[in-house]
């Protein structure tokens, strides 16, 4: 398959996800409408991958697979040598049925991409372990405050330094707050525009410092 015949492949199950929802859902009321990444928001993702020519990335929860798909088109439309999708989720193969997942696979991602189902809190640091080094990550796992914080924690050591990481939910304050720390006492920079236009309070993009550095205890700074 053609780049070109592969980007049309994406962009149309991406299309019929946004339009139509998904084949399956869980039994709650608008569940897709609430769990997924809005198209928009997607859009802005890809587009900020595609910018950054990004070859490998770690994300975060799968769910539904709108920001996976979106980021997939971001890795084929950059087309660099070697491109990988780590994708940690312990319930797409539980809650979630496999639906995600199965959208990878219908859009012609499988080959690039690869699913960990351990909990994050595990998956990354074996990914740590392994000598993984990315160019970006999206966050949307979990939303509880310690959990977060150690994910990004993890992250950190796999994103390459000037890398970036992007979280959803961001006006979430246990989400929000989580992050604030990184920002505050270990320099990670706001990236401003990345998601305007967007849906507010959801993504913000996050720029890591150019090396891997350790501040001084002293100097924490309260979040």
């Amino acid at each position: 398959m053609t780049i070109d015949g592969h980007l049309a492949r994406i962009r149309e199950v991406r299309h019929r996800l946004a339009g139509e929802g998904p084949v399956w859902t869980r039994q709650r009321d608008k569940d897709f409408e609430v769990v997924t990444l809005p198209e928009r928001d997607c859009d802005l993702l890809r587009d900020l991958f595609i910018a950054e020519r990004v070859e490998t990335v770690v994300e975060v929860g799968l769910a539904y697979a709108s920001s996976a798909l979106a980021i997939g088109e971001a890795l084929v439309a950059v087309d660099r040598p070697r491109p990988r999708h780590v994708i940690v989720d312990p319930f797409q193969r539980t809650v979630w049925s496999d639906v995600g997942w199965e959208l990878m696979r219908s859009a012609g991602l499988e080959p690039i991409a690869s699913l960990l189902t351990e909990w994050s809190s595990i998956a990354l640091p074996q990914l740590v372990t392994a000598g993984l080094v990315v160019d970006a990550a999206f966050v949307d796992g979990s939303h509880r405050f310690h959990e977060v914080f150690v994910d990004l924690y993890f992250l950190r050591k796999l994103v390459r330094p000037g890398g970036l990481v992007v979280l959803d939910d961001t006006g979430w304050p246990s989400v929000g707050t989580a992050v604030r720390y990184y920002e505050r006492n270990l320099g990670w920079a706001a990236i401003p525009d990345a998601f305007a236009g967007g849906t507010p309070d959801r993504c913000r993009a996050f720029r890591l410092p150019d090396s891997l550095t350790e501040p001084p205890f002293e100097q924490f700074q309260p979040f």
